[in-house]
């Protein structure tokens, strides 16, 4: 399988890198192949031009290859602080860029724009892995979990991929180096439940891509 991980952190030794780290390393000895980017790391561009936003629009060649590949993947992983109940500013701008119409999903004929568009993404999963500050029941109770609105039902569920999973780590500004330990042993058995090792020569089910 083709999977996309997208990481939006600034700082290279932060707990969010090495959750993509994680992420990539066992999606690799699970046998599939992984398109990596640091959103950061590529001075991704997150301002969307008025040029880009009609449907058949030239897209400069590095969003357009962004919009290929989240297109042909076959599972997305995205791993992002939470920031004010939000992404962080380059991870909305590359959701603004690359999940686009054509790309992302569709309007039915006749449909200007006012209807429920038809998502288009051929990934049947996606795994978001959050960091937070903020205990889960506080940001469940009072802030109303916004992030798993955006995620689960703003942008996958529109675009057409069902299996969704959210795990959000926290309070990571007093965890422990036992308590990263396990949440990055958390990381790998989300990534392998839902992108399971892939079969090998034999027809048989990799053992850690091995």
């Amino acid at each position: 399988m083709n999977i996309s991980v997208i990481l939006a952190h600034p700082d290279d030794r932060s707990f969010n890198h090495a959750i993509a780290g994680t992420a990539a390393a066992r999606l690799r000895e699970n046998g599939h192949s992984v398109a990596y980017h640091d959103l950061y790391a590529e001075r991704f561009d997150p301002l969307l031009p008025a040029r880009e936003i009609p449907d058949d629009a030239s897209l400069p060649p590095e969003v357009a290859e962004h919009c290929n590949e989240i297109a042909s993947a076959d599972g997305i992983v995205i791993v992002h602080p939470n920031w004010w109940g939000q992404p962080p500013a380059i991870l909305k701008g590359w959701v603004d860029r690359i999940i686009r119409p054509g790309t992302a999903y569709r309007f039915i004929e006749g449909d200007h724009g006012e209807g429920v568009p038809v998502g288009l993404l051929k990934a049947k999963a996606a795994i978001v892995f959050n960091t937070a500050n903020t205990p889960p029941g506080r940001e469940r109770d009072v802030f109303g979990d916004p992030l798993e609105r955006i995620w689960r039902h703003c942008i996958f569920e529109l675009c057409g991929v069902r299996a969704f999973h959210r795990e959000t780590f926290s309070v990571v500004v007093t965890s422990t180096r036992e308590e990263r330990r396990a949440w990055l042993k958390m990381v790998e058995e989300s990534v392998s439940r839902l992108f399971p090792p892939s079969p090998g020569p034999d027809g048989k089910a990799r053992e850690n891509g091995r």
